[in-house]
């Protein structure tokens, strides 16, 4: 059996720890904060065996070397930004599979955020580890890479089941709830997925994970071929990668 923690890390940022019941392999999505991480192996009663490293920012990171020494585990990431990153026992490309006990992890490249990010789809956890490329009704930021990049790299990501459960890297979820419904106002199941939205951080509970399937049907960053959002940009006629680049852009001015 496999089960999947999540819970809080530093400001916003989610911890995940993913554990093969059957053999005791533990998986730690990215190192945010080493206390936070520690304390979730506790609660468990889990013991750390591998990192899988989605990027190269901090906030993802800055818990390697402690975790390391605590537990002497294995740390894998991509390996575009092995030398940033540090501490990478192996440096992953796209096709590469991590295994971790009955779990295998295949690593999907995902330049956008930053050039070098990778995502992890692991089928026996139905479950998708994206960082911070895909989030709940968003994507992330282009600090590195184009617009091209990010369409691309997301498009890679929506190929996978409908039914996979998504984990992002940040909860993001009310703010990007917001800016969907500023460019795509009628449409009813997103409607309903911001008041759930409410509902949930309204009891102090996470709004992921969440489901390929969900974000398909609502996050406007994966439906760039949306009549009714073309429309209401201005775009009808204008190719998917530029109507992507507005929605970004617009984004970051929101």
């Amino acid at each position: 059996m496999i089960e999947i923690e999540q819970f809080p890390c530093r400001s916003d940022n989610f911890g995940v720890l993913v554990h093969d019941a059957k053999n005791g392999r533990t998986v730690s999505i990215d190192a945010p904060e080493a206390a936070a991480i520690e304390a979730a192996l506790s609660r468990r009663g889990w013991r750390l065996t591998d990192i899988l490293v989605t990027h190269k920012h901090f906030d993802h990171i800055d818990g390697l070397k402690a975790l390391k020494d605590a537990y002497g585990c294995t740390i894998a990431g991509p390996s575009a930004e092995a030398d940033e990153i540090g501490l990478l026992d192996a440096a992953l490309v796209e096709g590469d599979v991590h295994e971790a006990g009955s779990m295998a992890f295949a690593v999907i490249e995902t330049p956008g955020h930053t050039l070098g990010q990778i995502n992890y789809h692991c089928p026996q956890a139905n479950a998708l580890f994206a960082g911070d490329t895909l989030f709940s009704l968003g994507c992330g930021r282009l600090f590195e890479g184009s617009a091209g990049d990010m369409f691309a790299s997301l498009e890679k990501l929506k190929a996978l089941p409908p039914q996979t459960h998504l984990y992002c890297g940040h909860e993001y979820t009310r703010a990007n709830a917001a800016f969907a419904l500023s460019v795509d106002p009628d449409n009813d199941a997103l409607k309903a997925r911001a008041v759930q939205v409410e509902a949930l951080l309204s009891q102090g509970l996470p709004t992921l994970p969440t489901t390929l399937e969900r974000e398909l049907a609502t996050n406007p960053f994966l439906r760039a071929s949306d009549p009714a959002i073309r429309a209401g940009l201005g775009m009808d006629q204008a190719d998917e990668v530029a109507v992507f680049a507005e929605l970004r852009a617009r984004k970051d001015r929101f």
